[in-house]
């Protein structure tokens, strides 16, 4: 039996939102993985470059994200199917355009955001400090990264 002072109500629906932050992360992950493979163009190497370091730091978010869910006492979703549910993010067909790439990542670190935001609010209204915390770290990494996203489009 689980005793964290949260109790079993509040931590299943802290996880069903974690949930959701942890399926757009993962189709997140894979989106950027496979515009890292495909990207061509003027901005080969800095976005190749880009997106392998996007990639990468999602890679251990997915993970730290699962095992909250764990700690929580609830089984983290790990399939596609479960993921396509719970995911906002959808995928991409076909080979988009080195700033299709760009734009399609900046659109899902924005959603990845918004979704943090809802699990941060339910996460401080039950005194969920470490949820809070994982999220809110999470949050400031995809406004970074967006923002750097943002800023290969200027010119």
């Amino acid at each position: 039996m689980i005793d964290i002072g949260i109790n079993k109500e509040n931590r299943t629906e802290i996880s069903n939102g974690l949930k959701e932050l942890l399926a757009d992360s993962y189709t997140l992950y894979l989106q950027t993985h496979n515009f890292h493979w495909n990207v061509t163009g003027l901005q080969f190497r800095e976005l190749h470059l880009m997106f392998e370091e996007q990639y990468t730091e999602l890679a251990v978010a997915v993970d730290d994200i699962a095992e909250r869910i764990r700690t929580l006492d609830v089984p983290a979703p790990g399939t596609y199917k479960e993921f396509s549910k719970l995911s906002s993010i959808k995928e991409v067909d076909g080979v988009p355009s080195s700033s299709e790439m760009v734009e399609i990542l900046t659109k899902g670190h924005e959603q990845v955001i918004k979704t943090s935001r809802k699990v941060l609010k339910i996460a401080q209204s039950v005194d969920d400090e470490s949820t809070a915390a994982l999220v809110s770290d999470r949050m400031r990494v995809h406004e970074k990264t967006a923002w750097m996203l943002r800023a290969t489009k200027k010119s």
